[in-house]
C-alpha cells in the first residue's frame, strides 16, 4: 500500500510531465494573432491581396543572406503539426522570412527547420533557374530554430549494446 505522500509526490510529477509536453515554440499571442484559415497556397497566389496578415509558417531553410537592410532566410515551406514542428514530407513552395537583424549563415544553414511568426509584408520575384518566382515576403516577429530531429522514441543502451529494430551494435566487439 503506498503511501498518500508518495502518491501525491507521483500525481505531480506525471502533471508536471504532461505539461511540459505542451509548450509551444511561438507565443500564445502571436498564435491568436495568426489567421489560421490563410493557407500558404492563398498567400503563394496572390501575396499582395493578404498584406498585413499574422501567418504561422515553417519549413527547411534553404539559404540565409544578409543585404544591407537586414537579414533574410529563404525557407522551403512545410505545413505544421499540432506542435509547430514542421513536417517536410510535403511542400507548397517557397517563402523569404525578413529581419531588420543580422542572421548568422552559419546558424540558420540550409536543411535547419524553422517554425516562426510574422507579417506578410509583399512579395519579391526572383529567377529561379529558367522562369520567374514568387516569393511571399513575411516580417518576423518570432522565429523558433529547431535544433535537431525530434525523436519519440529512443531505444535503451545496455553495457555498451545499442539495440536498434533490427540488431545490436556490436560494440565494443569489432
Amino acid at each position: 500500500m503506498t503511501s498518500p505522500r508518495l502518491s501525491r509526490f507521483l500525481l505531480s510529477g506525471f502533471f508536471l510531465f504532461v505539461a511540459s509536453g505542451c509548450a509551444y515554440p511561438v507565443s500564445k499571442q502571436l498564435r491568436h494573432q495568426a489567421n489560421k484559415d490563410l493557407t500558404f497556397s492563398q498567400v503563394i497566389q496572390y501575396p499582395d491581396a493578404y498584406t498585413g496578415n499574422i501567418v504561422l509558417w515553417g519549413g527547411l531553410i534553404m539559404e540565409a543572406s544578409n543585404p544591407p537592410d537586414g537579414g533574410e532566410i529563404v525557407v522551403l515551406q512545410a505545413p505544421l503539426d499540432s506542435s509547430e514542428y514542421p513536417d517536410t514530407k510535403s511542400t507548397y513552395g517557397q517563402f523569404i522570412a525578413k529581419t531588420s537583424t543580422f542572421v548568422d549563415p552559419v546558424i540558420y544553414k540550409k536543411g535547419r527547420k524553422v517554425t516562426l511568426a510574422g507579417k506578410i509584408i509583399g512579395k519579391r520575384v526572383k529567377a529561379l533557374e529558367v522562369m520567374k518566382y514568387t516569393y511571399p515576403v513575411v516580417g518576423i516577429k518570432e522565429l523558433f530554430l529547431w535544433s535537431k530531429e525530434r525523436v519519440w522514441w529512443e531505444p535503451p543502451s545496455y553495457y555498451g549494446w545499442k539495440w536498434n529494430l533490427y540488431e545490436p551494435d556490436p560494440y565494443p566487439w569489432p
